[in-house]
């Protein structure tokens, strides 16, 4: 009796969105391809998801037999699973939220901050009075182009196009020393500076645009200085 042979079925896999595959096209159409990606559901990829430029033609971008890397964007209500050959973001504009730690990488220094690549659609701005609870003269002086970061979102803005971290925001606030314990009397220099930062303050949360860029840095000036005298000054107790 001749043994009963069966087709070997492909492995059952769970498909989330933004999966990565490695995958080899079977079809083409005036439309998009069919792709094989090793599972028993049928995988397509539109032509306005085969590059990032207008493609008029899918041959231009792909041939039967091609190998090609895909990442899927969604299952339909029917199971066919729609996928892109454009490599999506790590963090959609509707995935960052206030508080959410994430990892990047700084790609621009700048006097006022540092930008970082986190993989949403723009970069990430850390501001120079949020990189350190120390008092940090030039954001080079803590980082440099292509170190790894973690920080966390402490501004999100789509309208804007704005995206702001924290790095202080994870770090544990430095313990006040012991004879800071008592109460301390601000001196007249302190008091002037910390009035002068609450109507900075005041200026970011009502200015836009270009005022605000200036009125932020204004911010961190007056943050440095109170930070700097503050360092640099004996306590004074009741």
């Amino acid at each position: 009796m001749a043994e009963s042979m069966t087709t070997p079925q492909p492995p059952t896999v769970e498909i989330k969105r933004k999966m990565h595959f490695k995958g080899r096209v079977v079809k083409i159409t005036t439309a998009g391809a069919i792709v094989d990606i090793g599972v028993d559901k049928p995988a397509v990829v539109h032509i306005s998801q085969l590059s990032r430029e207008p493609v008029r033609r899918v041959e231009d971008v792909v041939q039967v037999g091609q190998e090609v890397d895909v990442w899927v964007r969604r299952i339909t209500p029917k199971g066919i699973i729609e996928l892109t050959m454009i490599e999506p973001y790590k963090w959609e504009w509707r995935e960052l939220k206030p508080g959410l730690v994430v990892t990047g990488r700084v790609i621009r220094i700048l006097d006022r901050g540092i930008e970082v690549d986190i993989g949403a659609p723009v970069p990430a701005f850390v501001p120079i009075a949020e990189m350190s609870h120390a008092y940090v003269r030039h954001p080079s002086d803590l980082v440099k182009e292509g170190d790894e970061i973690e920080a966390k979102v402490i501004e999100v803005n789509r309208r804007r196009q704005r995206i702001r971290l924290s790095m202080r925001a994870l770090e544990q606030a430095p313990q006040k020393a012991e004879e800071d314990t008592e109460e301390r009397v601000p001196s007249p220099m302190e008091l002037a500076l910390m009035q002068a930062i609450e109507e900075a303050k005041q200026r970011v949360a009502e200015s836009e645009g270009q005022a605000r860029e200036e009125a932020l840095a204004r911010l961190q000036e007056l943050e440095r200085l109170l930070a700097n005298l503050r360092g640099h000054q004996k306590p004074t107790l009741n």
